[in-house]
């Protein structure tokens, strides 16, 4: 051949110590990129830390860890939500309130991704680290060429089949993954696209989100979200997804503005890899730097990922990485290649990955195809019966394997697939095509469809079937089958069958469980559903207050967080026989129904004491009595007080309760209490009370802890914050004047929240 002539054989190098050595530095990089990740955001949350109480910066970092183990968190988590709330929301997506647990996982998947080397981690970072969780299962990301196609950069969760076929998106493309990048608004899909479009995922109706990926210069690229199945997509699904979105769009910028190392001249690396995709045989493009810089595998074609040479993960990687045994004549080959611009062909190179694998590439080529740039290609070894891997996995326990010639109608077994199978040791091995008579009807069917998967569309296939034993019962196998090509063509099929009735019999035992915990799940939602009607039913969120002598009213109600459903918090305001007016607030310890049960009988009690006509401090003794004497015990703080509109002054005593606040003239302080115990602590405990005169326009807060509670501010720190809120209130009716409130002091520790807002008349 023209321009063509033989390498020369050299003696091959120790190469097992240096893939082995490259193995281990490359599991040593990803882990010291994780590591670097969590002290970077361990770092900047010690620097809020520092920057709000002044500490010193060693002493910020054993703040920060001593804080996690009181919170009960990792130190990253509590970092992730200590940074969160310094921040605030991300005002590109919803202004909804995040969760905790959301924000958490979006502050550390966008550390994690940012130390990822390549847009493929960065993909299975998202999906691992909180699409997962969200019960997507796959996530691509398409980047705005220069010629304004969207090329598939990165991805995790899909095939590399489905990959290749959505490689490159024209402009001109009518689909929704250019509509979504050309208008800008995120595109949800909980059934999947309508016919005629079409987008990558498992199937036609699972769910889908499309995101536009935007910078500063305008569009950069497209995200998709796939789920397995329909799926609803509630809306605080959709603002974390969106806040993931985030994530891949900054990276996404950052990987713009790194130097392209694929640019080229006259032959566009698209056009040099869209060449490679064609080929039947495996073929990499390798790019190789002037000077002694480490040959970089820019692009593996589907034949060279299926080959089993170690090209599963993803690129642009060092060529030492991916083919550690063949690089050192590799690197000769391509030095060579691009210094006399002449093809290099070598016999064969070896292709394991790790020490001692089977594998070689043989009849290799290095084509220069450019400055710098080569094209490496070669044949797959064929179908090699006499290679070890069969007496490997034979000796793995619950293991069988098989390998199919198909040319020749033959099959080779392991010892123990003849007993997964049920089959005498001198029975002929069958080919994987001919098993369906072995397992139930059903079964074989579904065997046959994936004979032909495997066979027409060279698709790996995974099944489990039923087997008779032959002392009767049924075992479930695990079949795991791939084709084997030579030269582009099918000429074996390989795979393993696993003997998986232990776990068949765990997951039966577990579905049981789990539909007892599914019943006992559901009878407690039915329970705390109640507990919170009744709850409701009493302390009602917009409360039927009657005009009261001098006075303006309003109370508020927020329930407590998702996860408990009812709390122990009330209010109450109750005009007394001959113009007294006895309000109070209280909250008793602990969530759920049992704190809702003596949140019941504490204020119910209070309302018919408070007819005695006796002043707070004795009404409170009593109530001291009756939290002891209550089934459950329960302990409660509380604020009760007693207003004489005649005299314009209000008698008051607290359990233990946080201060009421008083604004008078725009001016906002807190009323000090008497300190006295709790209620339901001690028996026969005596309460004191204080006496505060009143003015005209004065205007109470009663509250309970839920409204200023902050897991990063002490209470001082809290209090100080809820008076600078009253303070900063308009004048204004009440009523507005409670929901303002109400909506800028939230709380984040999942507790119920009353409060009462009195205006003397």
């Amino acid at each position: 051949m023209d321009g063509e002539r033989p390498a020369t054989r050299r003696a091959q190098p120790p190469v097992a110590d240096a893939a082995h050595s490259v193995a281990q530095l490359a599991d040593e990089v990803a882990r010291l990129r994780e590591e670097l990740a969590r002290q970077h955001l361990l770092s900047l949350a010690a620097g809020v830390l520092v920057d709000r109480y002044a500490l010193e910066p060693a002493d910020a970092a054993e703040r920060l860890v001593s804080l996690a183990e009181d919170t009960g968190q990792r130190p990253e988590d509590f970092a992730a939500d200590l940074l969160n709330q310094a921040v605030g929301p991300s005002p590109a997506v919803a202004t909804a309130a995040e969760p905790v647990g959301a924000s958490r996982r979006v502050r550390r998947t966008g550390e994690l991704a940012g130390a990822r080397e390549s847009l493929d981690e960065v993909a299975e970072t998202l999906l691992s680290e909180a699409l997962g969780p969200l019960g997507a299962c796959g996530v691509l990301l398409w980047r705005r060429s220069a010629g304004d196609c969207l090329e598939l950069v990165g991805g995790a969760g899909l095939g590399a089949l489905e990959r290749t076929h959505w490689r490159w998106i024209p402009p001109l493309w009518p689909g929704p993954l250019r509509r979504v990048h050309a208008e800008g608004r995120p595109l949800w899909l909980p059934r999947g696209p309508t016919a005629p479009d079409r987008l990558p995922g498992p199937s036609e109706a699972a769910a889908r989100a499309v995101l536009p990926l935007r910078g500063d210069q305008g569009p950069l690229g497209v995200m998709l979200v796939c789920w397995p199945q329909p799926t609803e997509l509630a809306e605080d699904l959709r603002h974390e997804v969106l806040m993931l979105s985030q994530v891949a769009r900054r990276v996404l910028s950052a990987a713009q503005r790194r130097p392209d190392y694929r640019s080229c001249g006259p032959l566009s690396l698209p056009v040099l890899t869209s060449l490679l995709d064609v080929l039947a045989n495996p073929a990499l493009l390798v790019h190789s730097p002037s000077g002694d810089g480490e040959p970089l595998v820019e692009h593996a074609n589907q034949a060279a990922r299926r080959a089993g040479t170690g090209l599963l993960g993803s690129v642009p990687r060092p060529l030492g990485q991916l083919l550690p045994y063949a690089a050192p004549l590799l690197r000769e080959l391509i030095a060579r290649a691009q210094e006399t611009q002449a093809v290099q062909i070598e016999a064969q190179l070896p292709a394991g990955r790790r020490p001692g694998e089977p594998g070689t590439l043989t009849n290799v080529r290095v084509l220069p195809v450019e400055q710098e740039r080569t094209a490496v290609l070669w044949h797959p070894g064929g179908l090699d019966h006499s290679s070890s891997a069969l007496r490997v996995v034979g000796g793995l326990a619950g293991l069988g394997a098989f390998e199919d010639d198909v040319a020749a109608g033959t099959s080779r077994w392991t010892e123990h697939t003849f007993e997964l199978l049920g089959l005498a040791l001198d029975a002929p091995p069958r080919p994987l095509a001919d098993l369906g008579p072995l397992f139930e009807p059903e079964d074989a069917r579904a065997l046959a469809g994936a004979v032909r998967r495997l066979m027409n569309r060279q698709e790996n296939v995974t099944l489990v079937v039923r087997v008779r034993r032959p002392e009767g019962g049924l075992r479930q196998v695990r079949i795991i089958a791939e084709p084997v090509l030579t030269d582009g063509a099918l000429t074996g099929i390989a795979g393993i069958f696993q003997d998986v009735s232990a776990q068949h019999r765990t997951e039966v035992a577990l579905e049981a469980t789990f539909d007892q915990l599914t019943t006992v799940r559901e009878q407690s939602a039915v329970r705390h559903r109640l507990a919170l009607q009744l709850q409701q039913a009493i302390v009602p969120e917009v409360p039927d207050l009657r005009k009261l002598p001098g006075l303006q009213v309003a109370a508020r109600y927020r329930p407590a967080g998702q996860e408990y459903r009812v709390g122990g918090d009330w209010y109450d305001v109750l005009p007394l026989p001959g113009g007294p007016v006895m309000m109070a607030v209280g909250d008793v310890a602990g969530h759920g129904i049992e704190a809702a049960t003596g949140m019941v009988a504490l204020r119910n009690a209070l309302r018919g004491l408070a007819l005695t006509g006796e002043p707070p401090a004795r009404l409170l003794g009593w109530l001291n009595e009756v939290a002891l004497n209550t089934s459950g015990q329960p302990t409660a703080t509380g604020v009760c007080a007693v207003y004489d509109p005649a005299r314009r002054s209000l008698v008051w005593a607290s359990a233990g309760h946080l201060p009421p606040v008083l604004l008078r003239g725009g001016t906002a302080v807190m009323l000090e209490p008497t300190h006295n115990i709790l209620l339901g602590a001690l028996p026969e405990s005596t309460y004191h009370e204080t006496v505060t005169p009143l003015r005209a326009q004065d205007t109470l807060f009663l509250y309970t802890d839920g409204l200023i509670e902050r897991r990063d501010t002490d209470l001082g720190g809290s209090l100080t914050e809820l008076r600078d809120a009253v303070q900063a209130l308009d004048p204004a009716d009440v009523a507005e004047q409670a929901d303002r409130l109400l909506a800028r002091s939230t709380g984040d520790t999942e507790d119920d929240t009353s409060l009462v807002v009195i205006r003397i008349l």
